[in-house]
């Protein structure tokens, strides 16, 4: 789809072109990228289109000032982490935002990756930190992972990272799909309002905090997230480099009367090892040097840390173009 999108702009670039062929030779070195995100009201798309945000605002491209990169760069919403991962390896997407296990699964073909190995997967930085969430309906009298049994439980759409961490849990906890009332796969975007409206009574959710998604579960209908912090939750957390306890401090939503303690990832950028160096370099330039604006895109943003950012979460090999970066600013 994005090959076909690619073609007809090509067409009607190549029309423009020879409407101002003085033009032709800055033209010809345009190059446009496609970043996979995840659902429109996560946090993933947001971190997508900020990034894009920032390459665009260093182009040069009509200014007296800039970078003459050429990049321009879409990022659309899709189906999340390995969806991700998967359109990189075809080239259908240049880079992607992806949880920091699945970035781990995917370079050493683990998991649901056993057998195929990506290893021209490569990490350019990490983002914010990823709590896994079980946002549970006010009165479902669900209070522990136990209480899911008998209920309605969304675990998300295959393709999404949350999909994978939730299928991950239930093998840690010894729960089957048939433990459930039901078994739902709906998106990020569609659980909070079926939550709302007694459609399930909860859902499992991978994603950076504060989220509007899951504000309009938790301050839309009193919906309230779970601690996840029990012995099994620890021997994951003890197992796997890529997972970490987190604390979704008292105060974040209106439910949240306390702090909830559970478990998660990072939020990644990939690329691909095929993808060239002067892009990936010129994309980690536009975040790095630009932090500052990047930390007031997302309130899930403001405490990035461009020294943890290049370490935190990535298990892949660096991108040559990050390294390039990283290296001129003796940050390696």
């Amino acid at each position: 789809m994005r090959k076909l999108a690619l073609t007809a702009f090509a067409l009607a670039f190549a029309g423009s072109m020879f409407a101002a062929a003085g033009d032709a030779s800055a033209q010809s070195k345009k190059r446009f990228i496609a970043i996979g995100t995840g659902g429109p009201t996560g946090v993933y798309f947001a971190t997508g289109n900020a990034i894009c945000r920032l390459v665009h605002k260093e182009a040069a491209e009509g200014r007296k000032s800039g970078r003459k990169h050429g990049i321009r760069c879409s990022a659309p919403s899709t189906g999340g982490s390995t969806y991700n991962i998967g359109q990189i390896r075809e080239g259908e997407l240049d880079f992607g935002v992806a949880q920091s296990d699945w970035q781990y699964h995917a370079f050493n073909g683990t998991s649901k990756f056993e057998g195929k190995k990506f290893g021209k997967l490569r990490a350019v930085f990490s983002v914010h930190p990823e709590p896994f969430q079980i946002i549970v309906g006010k009165d479902s009298g669900i209070n522990t992972w136990a209480d899911l049994k008998g209920k309605r439980v969304n675990i998300g759409n295959p393709g999404s990272g949350q999909r994978g961490t939730m299928e991950v849990l239930m093998k840690a906890h010894g729960t089957k799909t048939s433990d459930f009332k039901a078994a739902t796969e709906l998106t990020s975007t569609e659980q909070s309002k079926a939550l709302c409206d007694g459609k399930i009574d909860a859902y499992g959710y991978t994603v950076g905090v504060p989220n509007a998604g899951v504000s309009v579960a938790t301050d839309g209908c009193g919906a309230r997230i779970i601690n996840l912090n029990s012995s099994v939750e620890k021997k994951l957390v003890s197992d796997n480099p890529f997972y970490a306890f987190a604390t979704i401090p008292k105060g974040t939503y209106k439910t949240t009367t306390s702090d909830v303690t559970t478990f998660g990832v990072m939020a990644t950028f990939v690329t691909s090892a095929d993808v060239p160096e002067d892009v990936v370099y010129e994309v980690t330039r536009a975040v790095m040097e630009n932090i500052e604006d990047f930390r007031k895109l997302h309130p899930a943003f403001v405490n990035l840390d461009p020294k943890k950012m290049m370490t935190d979460g990535n298990s892949a090999t660096l991108h040559s173009g990050a390294v390039k970066y990283y290296k001129e600013k003796g940050m390696m």
